[in-house]
């Protein structure tokens, strides 16, 4: 049997730090195994990204979770005491854990809400979870107690064998499971993407035939686990089943629009297999894995066929006002929402820049994208998905050529502060004028003499405005 000296490395340092919450369940008479994505990580040989947090499950009732974790925490948190789950930091190792009874839970037809039972059994307990590779539990009392001939694995329903095979399955009928909470229809994208697994037919059948029921999730919940998809190894496995399934109809139901018909004469490429293209090669950085998955939703509305080809004119302007408004619609904070729509609105300014990048262009450049200019480059980098090798090479060469540009001028002058010469003050009382257009006119005319020359004087730039304001009154 498995002991702390024979199970796998990352099994046993598991156990190790669930070592105080087990003893203190054990002496008190409760089971507890720890549960769903520690062990499932632990097993792969991989580091969570919540590396220091635990789940388990235990037959012991709220009452007596919160009576045995506060003694060992330094903090303990009961927001999801309605479903059976205390929370808390261990005051001795700062690990965060969260106990759950044994339950199972279904929603009503008519409600958002889940009706919880406690349980009594850890098999019934795991057959409710999203699926078979978060349906295994590891005794950390057996284990800590080296208990021989005592089972500390447990897997009823296969995930072991999933995990090794690479696929995704549910422990019970998915769409029961997917009853009692359609997110794990997003869930089963997120997963399919963060480890590379073939999506059980059943389940992929199950979601398509129930993607409506998205519509009964929270934006914020549906908005949560498309962050956690964006930040995946390759999000496109994910977002493809989204599109496939129905799914995105009912919370992005501009990408399903990108699948454009291939003109038999033109051929342009499909828009679609190009943002997945483009996603994936994106640094996992949510803001511009985002602008990524929105830069071209703007094509479908703007499509013209022409005498020159297929065009999309102003997709990027298009596409950066319907990007804010699905942002919106999925409770984005107004921050990250800015950061997005201003790299879509921005995807194609390299482009426009065709006779070289004299310092008029590389400060214009630099003052639009201003804290996003890494994340605007390394989008533009990106959008070429180009088979055409010297196509491709091109477009490198010119980017490089940009950057290089950014660097002499930023040697010159300081890229960062790119002000006008004179604030709205100095403005006012050189102008005699008080608070209004005016001002706002004059400060224009001033940052367009930064971006042309580059830095003036003050007394330069006050003989300047005296002359542009003598001309405004003639």
């Amino acid at each position: 049997m498995t002991s702390l000296e024979t199970a796998p490395h990352r099994l046993s340092e598991l156990a190790t730090l669930s070592r105080p919450v087990a003893l203190a369940f054990h002496e008190a008479g409760f089971a507890l195994y720890a549960v769903g994505g520690a062990v499932r990580d632990a097993l792969l040989e991989v580091r969570s990204p919540g590396e220091r947090e635990i789940d388990f499950t235990t037959d012991a009732r709220p009452d007596d979770i919160v009576r045995l974790l506060a003694p060992l925490c330094s903090a303990t948190w009961e927001q999801g005491r309605a479903f059976g789950t205390i929370g808390g930091t261990l005051r001795a190792s700062g690990l965060k854990v969260e106990v759950t009874t044994f339950r199972s839970e279904a929603y009503v037809d008519h409600s958002r809400k889940p009706a919880v039972e406690w349980g009594d059994s850890l098999e019934a307990d795991l057959s409710r979870r999203d699926f078979t590779i978060n349906a295994l539990a590891l005794d950390v009392v057996a284990l800590n107690l080296e208990t021989p001939g005592v089972q500390t694995l447990f897997d009823f329903f296969g995930g072991f064998v999933d995990l090794h095979e690479r696929i995704l399955r549910t422990p019970i009928d998915p769409e029961t499971l997917f009853r009692d909470d359609p997110l794990r229809m997003l869930r089963a994208a997120r997963f399919a993407a963060r480890f590379r697994l073939a999506i059980d037919p059943a389940l992929e059948l199950a979601a398509t035939s129930m993607a409506e029921q998205l519509t009964k999730v929270s934006a914020e919940r549906v908005r949560g686990e498309l962050d956690l998809l964006m930040v995946t190894e390759q999000p496109s496995l994910g977002l493809d089943f989204i599109v496939r399934t129905g799914l995105a109809e009912y919370f992005l139901p501009e990408l399903p629009k990108l699948q454009l018909e291939q003109d038999p004469i033109h051929q342009h490429k499909d828009v679609l297999k190009h943002t997945w293209a483009v996603v994936d090669k994106t640094s996992p950085n949510l803001v511009l894995r985002l602008a990524a998955l929105f830069h071209d939703i703007g094509k479908p509305n703007t499509r013209a066929i022409t005498d020159e080809g297929v065009t999309f004119r102003f997709h990027e302007v298009v596409g950066a006002k319907m990007t804010r408004k699905r942002m919106t619609a999925l409770k984005y904070s107004h921050e990250i929402i800015d950061d997005v729509t201003t790299l879509v609105e921005l995807h194609l300014r390299f482009h426009t820049y065709k006779l070289g990048w004299s310092d008029k262009a590389v400060r214009r450049y630099v003052r639009d994208a201003g804290a996003l200019l890494n994340e605007l480059n390394e989008l533009t980098r990106c959008d070429c998905t180009t088979r055409n090798a010297r196509k491709a090479a091109t477009l490198a060469k010119r980017m490089d050529e940009l950057e290089v540009r950014i660097e002499e001028v930023r040697a010159q002058e300081d890229l960062s502060r790119l002000r006008p010469a004179l604030d709205g003050v100095a403005v006012m009382a050189l102008l005699e004028v008080g608070p209004g257009p005016v001002v706002g006119r004059a400060l224009d005319f001033l940052m367009e003499i930064r971006l042309d020359e580059g830095e003036i004087s003050t007394a330069e730039a006050q003989h300047r405005l005296r002359e542009w304001w003598a001309s405004a009154q003639e």
